[in-house]
């Protein structure tokens, strides 16, 4: 105990007793922090950026930032052109295609037909450019670019013409007014231009009218209007609880995308700078006083640089020599490119071969397992991000759209949405364990059909109407499990060879 200690003690023993539990505690603490390596504050961590915001207090200041920093690598990094294509590509693909269930068939034919009157045209889009299956491509770039992206409901009237009275367009995320922050009388509050109930339920986004980067903008339109959040779908990667705004996915890599390609540029100028130099002569007479020096006809002045041709045979004077420039190999280049771009596909989610095209030494094993692993990030993208955020909302915009029209009686129906599927790296084997896995009880018809991309119900009534078809035209087809073995036999039924008579159902 020190001298402060020992008088505290001799005045009030309880008061010295909690302060040396205190200390105690305190000296336990720095211990315990102490046995982590990470949690040193030593020289090793110096430069380390700790903070204990949340995840909205650290985004806010570096979301514009990225965002730009971003779409410029985009513009003029091909990796980085190549990542965002890839992503979209693969997340997306051809599209996530909605399909309807509903116990009145009757009504599920109705929605069915609203679907490809309306999502699979350029009428669903409020810029008339793309379907609805281009415009899921544009919001999966746009989040996998700049973080974020809106989709915003538009009501159109009955004159317009359309199937459903509405459309979508797709926002990028510098519509929101981040300048809307803070707390709210009515005990809500906003986050970088999302408004909140005093329950944290949203309850609309403070959106500009123009982007604030379009060269049109006019100071008029430089106002924010709050849109209800149930017409808006905002899509973004939430890597935080409590997270409400999405950071590019570029971000971790940004720099070391930046260094990369620095490094190339430079090995190219280095490159070029060698090849200037192929000879150098050296002479112990001064060729630049004139005497023999070869001049040129329009200036007088001595050549100081001479080309080299093929097969060319130079005789020198007394007393020249020549020594040739050697030019720097490119050493490790190779192997260092190709470890960069390794780390930059770790952090973008993704394998190395899908980043860089780069197939060289990849076989059927490494090649499936670098597959199953992006597999991995791009159903976590569909399942977690696309589905809940994008298509469910566009689901229930389709479902109340329709209700106008058709009556309330249309939601009870269920919009289902089925991503594109993937291609198979081994259609013969990957096709024997799905039948195995149906027979054996592990999985079923609709589940494998809906893992191809197909609606099952449609499916089969496609199967049925072929089935009925080619029974009506007498045809047999190796395809036809009903005539043909998969061995290509006639299959046998009650002893006899089964024959199509050309009725549907006699045999």
């Amino acid at each position: 105990m020190n001298l402060i200690d020992r008088i505290i003690a001799a005045v009030s023993p309880s008061v010295a007793l909690k302060r040396e539990m205190m200390r105690g505690k305190a000296a336990a603490l720095s211990d315990a922090r102490m046995a982590y390596d990470g949690a040193t504050r030593g020289r090793r961590a110096q430069g380390w950026r700790v903070v204990s915001t949340d995840a909205n207090a650290e985004n806010l200041p570096a979301l514009g930032r990225l965002r730009d920093v971003a779409r410029d690598m985009v513009r003029n990094n091909p990796y980085a052109a190549r990542a965002k294509s890839a992503l979209k590509n693969n997340i997306v693909g051809p599209g996530i295609f909605p399909s309807v269930e509903a116990k009145n068939r009757k009504i599920r034919t109705l929605l069915e037909d609203l679907i490809k009157r309306h999502f699979d045209t350029s009428a669903c889009d409020a810029h008339g450019q793309s379907d609805l299956y281009g415009l899921e491509a544009l919001v999966m770039g746009t989040v996998a670019e700049a973080g974020e992206a809106l989709v915003r409901r538009r009501w159109r009237r009955a004159e317009d013409g359309l199937a459903l009275p509405f459309q979508i367009e797709v926002l990028e995320p510098d519509f929101l007014d981040t300048s809307r922050d803070g707390p709210l009388p009515n005990g809500g509050f906003i986050i970088q231009g999302i408004q909140f109930t005093p329950f944290g339920r949203r309850e609309g986004y403070w959106i500009f009218s123009e982007h604030p980067g379009a060269a049109s903008m006019r100071a008029t339109n430089f106002e924010s209007k709050l849109v209800p959040a149930a017409d808006i779908a905002h899509i973004y990667r939430v890597d935080r609880p409590g997270q409400v705004r999405g950071v590019t996915w570029f971000a971790p890599v940004i720099l070391k995308m930046r260094d990369l390609a620095d490094y190339a540029d430079a090995q190219l100028v280095r490159q070029k700078v060698a090849a200037c130099f192929a000879a150098f002569v050296t002479s112990e007479d001064d060729v630049t006083g004139g005497g023999d020096a070869v001049k040129d006809a329009d200036t007088g002045s001595p050549y100081l640089v001479e080309e080299l041709q093929p097969g060319i045979i130079q005789r020198l004077k007394q007393g020249e020599d020549v020594t040739f420039g050697t030019p720097p190999s490119v050493g490790e280049y190779g192997a260092y490119k190709r470890a960069e771009l390794q780390e930059v596909a770790v952090g973008m989610g993704m394998s190395y071969e899908a980043l860089s095209g780069d197939l060289n030494g990849v076989n059927f094993s490494s090649g499936r397992m670098g597959w199953l692993e992006f597999q991995r990030t791009i159903a976590a993208a569909q399942y977690h991000m696309l589905l809940p955020q994008l298509c469910d909302p566009l689901g229930r915009w389709f479902l109340e759209a329709a209700a106008l029209m058709l009556g309330a009686g249309v939601m009870d129906a269920k919009v289902r949405w089925t991503p594109s599927p993937r291609e198979m790296i081994n259609p013969a084997e990957e096709i024997k364990a799905a039948v195995s896995a149906m027979r054996s009880g592990l999985s079923s018809r609709p589940s494998e059909q809906r893992k191809l991309g197909h609606h099952p119900e449609d499916l089969d009534q496609e199967i049925a109407d072929a089935n009925k078809r080619a029974d009506k035209l007498g045809l047999v087809f190796d395809s036809d499990p009903r005539r043909v073995t998969s061995t290509g036999n006639a299959v046998a039924l009650g002893g006899e060879t089964s024959k199509p008579t050309g009725e549907e159902g006699d045999v």
